[in-house]
């Protein structure tokens, strides 16, 4: 980069590039790369005037040198150009509003009256063709308002308020699609990948190519330190990948041949050969920018009662102007009123605070799809929760081994780790993880392993038959005895964990009790969002009744039921809504995936199953539960902005109007204000929501 540096100060740093001109395109392509350094905290690009912000930690010899090796060649064959161009959507907008201003000025000093007449009746037929088209619907609307105001004051040959009306509409409604398309593009790009070029496996080599080239099948090259631009299977190599921006999990996984990978997601270590599995466009990320974009589909009962309320009014405006006119025989007054409605800014205002709200909870790294949903979280009063993998880590760990028939606790956890080693289901993790931690080796020892699904594990050890599995497979299937003198130990056993029975020649030989311990958080989560208003907390899960019973009471859950199928899930929350109550569900497996879809809002936890994403309304991320407080707290604030805005519409835009019918306000001052509070109400909604700072680092 060629540059100079114009101001300096600790950990920030000012330079003018030295190139006449840069276009927007190199603007976003130097600034992106600037983002994505290691050593960058913020960075700043502005294209008029050539120069570059940036905020830094870390040595600035090595910024220096980082800076000075970066050249728009070498950045955009990394593929760093964003895929929203929000640059380019202000410069359009700004180009189109100074335009406006610019040629109204034009018009005003230098047409003769005679030209501005002609180009006011000209302009005023598009307004005109509404408002007749709402007439022929037999439609109240915004519409006929402005052009039954704009007709009048053309009637009256007044032009100079018919063409400053129109001024004020058109500056308006442009402002109004700035900001929502704004405010839709900042949330995309704050979800969407930042890859332009990819290196595609070919039997000439390596080659890089467009990402949209890419199709499924192809293979890609993927180094450390690279953004896995697309979902696929691993088919040569090993890695470690960062998921935390698309499931949460703090660590790192590891990624050997035919392991799934996720777009968006980050390789720490080493390389691999990726098979495409999703072409560009169809991959989980875009899935999620598509259903935000497409996220006035989901709008909330808020938004469409602010939509409907906006055209309920239109009609006490025209009443209003009809009344002044009647009681004053004043025009100007009369057309005051018309001036003002209360569409705008009820249309506007409501879709942006919900928007602002899902652009907060993705950078707490909660996906929401869809304001109705955020509605629903902030009215729950009853919340539903799965228990395993949920409120407990998913993550089973030998609490205790019991031996019975005179064996020894080492030896009959060697020989459970022995057999559970070939087959990785959670809870053989659980065992040879604990032999491994006291330092049990188990050799092979067995002639044979069988595994039984859901039952299981067969073998022989040293010539002695040997099972090892759940209670129904070895006391009812193998019909294995529990020695007499050992019943009240037996019996004994602590109901809160799971357990792995293990026999040897049809004798209990010893009891590993597996716990799934709760998530540190979990009691004191549960605590927060009653003091936030939820009255029920509901535990669900396919345990026995006797661990079920203990988890519930350690958490201090209001109900539980325990031994649910999936069926039984989804009827359970049906039956809270037909009590009239609003429900949330959290959950994580592909059996809460009915009862996800049932609720009013479905809350899936990002590290499960892929189907309970899919089908869930909101998903939060895997390292904390706190995320619920934080998204309870966000919602309640969306509600309140939005009561607000409702009090400041109606309020202020009714002022008007009695303003307006009292002589006070003209009718291109009416309009002005009118437009002012619109664009007022709605940065005011794209705003940060107010939390209390006791929650935000929550």
């Amino acid at each position: 980069m060629r540059a100079t540096i114009v101001h300096e100060s600790r950990g920030r740093m000012r330079l003018r590039l030295r190139q006449k001109k840069i276009t927007l395109c190199q603007a976003d392509l130097l600034e992106t790369w600037l983002k994505n350094q290691p050593w960058t905290r913020e960075a700043a690009v502005h294209e008029r005037t050539g120069c570059v912000i940036v905020t830094y930690e870390g040595d600035r010899e090595a910024v220096l040198a980082g800076l000075a090796a970066f050249t728009w060649e070498t950045a955009a064959a990394a593929g760093s150009l964003p895929g929203h161009r929000i640059r380019e959507l202000n410069r359009t907008f700004q180009e189109k509003l100074t335009g406006k201003i610019v040629l109204k000025g034009a018009a005003a000093l230098f047409l003769p009256p005679s030209l501005r007449i002609a180009r006011v009746l000209w302009h005023m037929l598009p307004f005109l063709k509404k408002g007749v088209l709402c007439l022929r619907r037999r439609r109240i609307r915004v519409e006929l308002l402005d052009a039954l105001s704009i007709g009048i004051s053309v009637c009256r040959r007044d032009f100079g308020t018919a063409g400053m009306v129109m001024f004020l509409l058109e500056v308006g409604e442009l402002l109004e699609e700035w900001t929502r398309k704004k405010s839709v593009a900042d949330l995309a790009e704050s979800l969407s990948l930042h890859v332009d070029r990819v290196w595609l496996k070919s039997d000439a080599g390596e080659v890089l190519v467009p990402i949209g080239q890419v199709r499924a099948g192809d293979r890609v090259v993927v180094r450390a330190g690279s953004v896995i631009p697309l979902d696929g299977a691993i088919a040569e190599g090993e890695i470690t990948v960062n998921q935390a921006s698309l499931t949460g999990e703090s660590v790192p996984v590891a990624k050997r041949p035919g392991g799934a990978v996720y777009a968006g997601t980050v390789v720490e270590e080493g390389e691999c050969v990726l098979e495409v599995k999703q072409a560009f466009g169809q991959g989980r990320y875009d899935q999620i920018v598509e259903l935000i974009q497409r996220s006035e589909q989901m709008k909330s009962a808020a938004e469409a009662k602010a939509s409907g309320l906006a055209d309920r009014l239109v009609p006490y405006t025209f009443a209003g102007s009809f009344l002044s006119l009647a009681l004053t025989r004043n025009v100007p007054r009369a057309l005051s009123v018309l001036m003002v409605d209360f569409s705008c800014a009820l249309k506007l205002a409501m879709p942006l605070a919900v928007l602002s709200a899902m652009r907060e909870a993705g950078r707490e790294h909660v996906t929401v799809k869809g304001g109705r949903f955020l509605e629903a979280v902030a009215g729950a009063d009853t919340i539903v929760f799965d228990k395993t993998g949920t409120l407990t880590h998913a993550c089973p760990r030998v609490a205790r081994v019991v031996p019975f028939h005179g064996k020894e606790e080492a030896e009959m956890l060697r020989l459970a780790a022995c057999l559970e080693e070939h087959f990785p289901h959670s809870m053989a993790n659980a065992v040879v993880e604990e032999a491994r931690r006291r330092g049990l080796s188990h050799e092979e020892r067995h002639a044979k392993v069988e595994y039984l699904v859901a039952h299981g594990i067969a073998s022989s050890v040293d010539g002695e038959q040997v099972r090892i599995g759940s209670a129904h497979f070895i006391f009812e299937d193998e019909g294995t005895v529990i020695p007499e003198e050992e019943r009240e130990k037996f019996d004994a056993l602590p109901p809160e964990y799971s357990q792995l029975y293990l026999a040897i020649d049809g004798v209990l030989s010893a009891v590993i009790c597996i716990s799934d311990p709760l998530r540190e958080e979990a009691k004191e989560v549960l605590a927060a969002l009653r003091d936030l208003g939820i009255k029920k907390a509901v535990m669900l899960t396919g345990d026995s009744p006797r661990t079920a019973a203990a988890i519930a009471g350690e958490l201090g859950v209001d109900d539980f039921r325990a031994g649910v199928l999936p069926a039984d899930k989804a009827e359970y929350v049906a039956a809270l809504r037909r009590e009239g109550r609003t429900v949330l569900m959290v959950g994580d497996g592909i059996n809460d995936s009915p009862a996800l879809s049932e609720a009013d809002a479905g809350i899936a936890i990002s590290g499960g199953a892929a189907i309970a994403r899919e089908i869930a309304d909101i998903t939060i991320a895997a390292d904390s539960l706190r995320e619920l407080v934080r998204l309870r707290l966000l919602a309640m604030a969306l509600m309140k902005r939005i009561q607000a805005n409702y009090r400041f519409v109606i309020g202020f835009n009714g002022a008007l109007i009695a303003l307006g019918a009292a002589g006070v306000l003209s009718p291109a001052a009416s309009a002005m204000l009118h437009n002012l509070s619109t664009l007022g109400v709605s940065l005011h909604s794209m705003s940060a929501l107010p939390l209390p700072e006791s929650e935000k680092g929550l």
